[in-house]
């Protein structure tokens, strides 16, 4: 009896180990607040860095890869954000045959349920990056920065989800919004304003999902979005 006893221990000191690497990267991440498909540094160099063994950093990068934090590639390394699709043909394909109204309608029936969903099992961590992204977006020099901040922001209301599904969906969406064969399709001032609509309405949805109340953040993303649209379609109609 006395052996198997011994086994069980060591065994709940390896999940503690494992769950504190785990926690370790994860913060790594969130302290550093690496760019959207940015490289982390090779195992070894990370290894020594966060002060735990191989084994466990690669235990730890195979967690946040299931939560779609980050995606590895063989031979080129680890990456942050969520696996993207397979060929750039692919995004530009879709893009070509996306209209302005469509982007949109697919936005309003996935954001708003990420967010809500955001409300539900955000941490303290997410919204710290939430935070950071809105203090980003506010303080942007033009108008260029301020809609990669505003990217960002988009996408850690939906990190903040933990669904590893809806993320890679929203990250395959993301790419098609972002792409030259959307972008095309309306003129990008240079100058940001500053009593821009989105301040106000991101700060309202990230009080909701601080809040813990899931259905005032999804009513307030829908909310947002629809002014996106509509902004969108006058800036279209004044071209």
């Amino acid at each position: 009896m006395q052996p198997a006893m011994i086994n069980e221990s060591e065994d709940q000191k390896s999940l503690r180990g494992a769950s504190d690497a785990t926690e370790t990267l994860r913060n790594f991440l969130s302290e550093n607040r690496f760019e959207l498909n940015s490289r982390l540094p090779a195992e070894r160099a990370l290894s020594t860095e966060l002060g735990i063994s191989r084994t466990l950093l690669r235990k730890a990068l195979a967690d946040l890869e299931a939560e779609g934090q980050i995606w590895r590639h063989v031979g080129r390394g680890t990456f942050v954000g969520s696996r993207p699709i397979e060929t750039a043909s692919d995004v530009a394909y879709v893009s070509s045959r996306t209209s302005p109204r469509e982007l949109m309608e697919a936005r309003m029936l996935i954001e708003p349920g990420l967010v809500r969903l955001a409300a539900i099992h955000a941490t303290e961590a997410d919204i710290r990056d939430i935070e950071h992204c809105i203090h980003k977006t506010k303080t942007a020099p033009d108008w260029r920065i301020y809609e990669t901040w505003d990217n960002n922001l988009h996408r850690a209301f939906a990190l903040a989800a933990h669904n590893t599904p809806l993320m890679s969906l929203f990250d395959t969406l993301n790419m098609v919004r972002r792409s030259v064969v959307w972008t095309r399709n309306r003129r990008v001032p240079l100058a940001r304003k500053m009593d821009h609509h989105s301040f106000g309405e991101h700060d309202i949805i990230l009080d909701f999902v601080a809040k813990r109340d899931p259905v005032g953040a999804e009513n307030a993303m829908r909310g947002h979005l629809e002014t996106v649209a509509n902004k969108l379609i006058e800036s279209m109609e004044t071209r």
